[in-house]
């Protein structure tokens, strides 16, 4: 989907259509961009910016408070009109999903088979658009990097086609750090070794290990638009999380605790909602530079009452040292979901 939480904002509320539109904090309060128009993007503004930052670019956006169960409910009706293609689809966050339309695409050869999905492609933007005035754009190839790289080229309200014969030509332009798993500190590293864009890394003739470790022969073969990760068709949520961003920075005990506790009791209650229990608990803490760390516990037995995940949580936190300064910001997770542990039900009678 395009700029999601953005655009149903700017849909369900026409005073803001083609108004730079952040969803977030306001920059006059702590907090971060959740998303931003286009309209805002062409001022800089990107998700996850301190929505400070985003005022300053951005003075005349719009800053509007994000309604994430609004967002939720819009999300499974765009995804029901998606799963209306009789695709198998792999949801992978409240706006992105991959379709495999393998079993009725079957052309000659790869090439005719992936035109085929071109109308199908067409028939869900039509539908989407139709029927919940938004637009998405969607990409066609043969895998999931390259169908990733192909839904982000023409946003918005893009469709974009890689065909196997041209793949190799379509990534040597691009950066490196558009490539499935480099993040900054792997693109610092190419970059320092010369190798700046895709086409640098198909032409670059050493050992990549010496560069990127074992990541090396992936990085080298998603250069070449080679991919073999599966889709997965489990459709149950994979984690549940909470995070609270304070006004002031703050290190007292107090306060952290009270907090922790609060998002164990909502985890708890959306884990027993939903039937399920987690093997892992994990928090999350944001310095004031913004500096952010993630530390986890996997249990042997599943866990869903908020006492225990409660418990966790602070002995993350004390167990790596994680309150040594000021919070900006701290959240509680859980992840690894499963069918809850049996519990025996013992009846003892008088005697």
């Amino acid at each position: 989907m395009d700029a999601f939480y953005a655009s149903v904002e700017q849909r369900d509320h026409p005073e803001l259509r083609g108004q730079p539109v952040i969803v977030g904090s306001p920059p006059t309060q702590r907090g971060v961009v959740c998303a931003a128009s286009y309209e805002a993007r062409a001022f800089g503004v990107r998700s996850a910016m301190p929505s400070v930052t985003a005022g300053r670019m951005c003075p005349s956006g719009i800053f509007v408070r994000p309604n994430m169960e609004r967002y939720r409910e819009e999300s499974r009706t765009v995804m029901q009109i998606v799963a209306r293609s009789g695709a198998q689809i792999e949801q992978v966050s409240v706006d992105e999903a991959y379709l495999d339309l393998t079993s009725f695409c079957q052309g000659r050869d790869a090439d005719e088979s992936l035109r085929l999905g071109l109308p199908v492609a067409r028939k869900i933007k039509e539908s989407i658009n139709a029927e919940r005035g938004l637009t998405a754009s969607i990409g066609i190839a043969t895998n999931k990097l390259l169908a990733k790289l192909a839904s982000d080229q023409h946003k918005p309200d893009g469709l974009t086609l890689i065909v196997e014969s041209e793949k190799v030509a379509f990534l040597r332009p691009l950066a490196v750090g558009v490539l499935h798993g480099v993040g900054k500190v792997t693109a610092t590293q190419l970059n320092q070794a010369g190798i700046e864009t895709v086409g640098d890394l198909q032409d670059f003739a050493g050992d990549m290990r010496a560069i990127a470790g074992s990541f090396g022969p992936i990085l080298r073969r998603y250069a070449f638009g080679e991919d073999d990760r599966a889709l997965d068709f489990n459709s149950e949520r994979k984690s549940i999380s909470s995070e609270n961003t304070f006004l002031r920075d703050t290190a007292d005990r107090r306060i952290l605790r009270a907090t922790l506790r609060e998002q164990a009791v909502e985890l708890a209650d959306d884990l027993q909602k939903k039937g399920v229990a987690a093997k892992t608990v994990q928090v999350t803490v944001r310095y004031g530079d913004f500096t952010k760390l993630t530390r986890q516990a996997t249990l042997e037995d599943p866990v869903s009452e908020a006492a225990t995940i409660y418990r966790l949580g602070c002995h993350l936190l004390a167990r790596h040292k994680l309150v040594n300064r000021p919070l900006r910001l701290i959240g509680l997770g859980v992840s690894n979901l499963g069918p809850p542990r049996a519990q025996l039900k013992l009846g003892f009678e008088k005697s």
